[in-house]
């Protein structure tokens, strides 16, 4: 028994001296928190994104209430997609979001939230070389439509509302072309329905995008691969009514030679 008691207390001792040894060693203590702050925007200023990252975590957890404390939970969101952490990015936006809906920044907090998943997925366009598709779920490039269209809707008059306008553009685009090249896939394969089926998606969902005049081919030649006669014949003359200038029309499939969708500085 009396041993036990030793050993806690021997325990208890050493716990105390690394609690003192890592106070010691915090170089923040005693400041304010717009000193700490500072420190962090100088942090982020070089790029450091892990000190920054430590500095505005630390202003949290310090000084929880006022100004420097809700701009340190927004700004951290963006350091942690800055180095590459896009959970934990996700996660601290959408808690900014959920705890100050109302405030000053949070169009630029829904915008972030769309910058993050988007980039993750930097245009949608690593399905476009992966061999097999069909199993691919483009959800980021979702997400990332919804958090724009809330910048676009709920913030018109916002700095950031006419890029998450042309970035909604693109996803549309990008999730049109990503329907066409299942469509694509299951024609290799033979699984004419289902190419069918997901060729008519993208006409009836976006119907605005430059996919869908391939999409309009796809179905006509489904349609004919199913020996769906009358049904190819109405896809035709859809085909030639919009696209009367088509290349798809001689029957050969046109890939553009350079990528498309480079419209805006990458490095933001």
């Amino acid at each position: 028994m009396l041993r036990s008691l030793l050993a806690a207390a021997v325990l208890a001792v050493a716990f105390a001296g690394c609690g003192g040894l890592n106070s010691a060693d915090d170089e923040t203590l005693g400041w304010s928190a717009q000193k700490i702050y500072g420190e962090a925007k100088d942090a982020m200023s070089s790029r450091d994104w892990p000190k920054a990252i430590k500095y505005l975590e630390k202003l949290e957890a310090r000084y929880p209430y006022g100004r420097f404390a809700q701009q340190a939970q927004l700004e951290v969101a963006y350091c942690y997609w800055k180095e590459g952490e896009r959970a934990s990015a996700v996660a601290a936006v959408d808690r900014f979001i959920k705890l100050h809906p109302n405030h000053a920044n949070a169009d630029y907090a829904w915008y972030l939230k769309g910058m993050i998943t988007f980039n993750e997925t930097l245009g949608v366009l690593w399905w476009l070389t992966t061999p097999d598709i069909s199993d691919r779920d483009p959800r980021g490039a979702r997400e990332a439509f919804n958090a724009f269209k809330e910048v676009v809707t709920r913030f018109p008059e916002s700095k950031y509302a006419d890029d998450a306008a042309a970035r909604m553009r693109y996803i549309i685009n990008a999730l049109a072309q990503y329907e066409v090249h299942v469509a694509r896939y299951y024609m290799k394969r033979g699984a004419y329905l289902a190419a069918a089926n997901r060729a008519q998606f993208a006409i009836k969902t976006y119907q605005t995008a430059p996919a869908v005049e391939e999409a309009v081919y796809v179905l006509v030649r489904a349609y004919d691969a199913l020996g769906m006669n009358a049904l190819r014949d109405d896809a035709t003359r859809v085909m030639v009514a919009n696209f009367p200038g088509s290349k798809f029309l001689s029957g050969k499939e046109i890939r553009p030679d350079a990528p498309w969708w480079r419209i805006w500085d990458p490095n933001w």
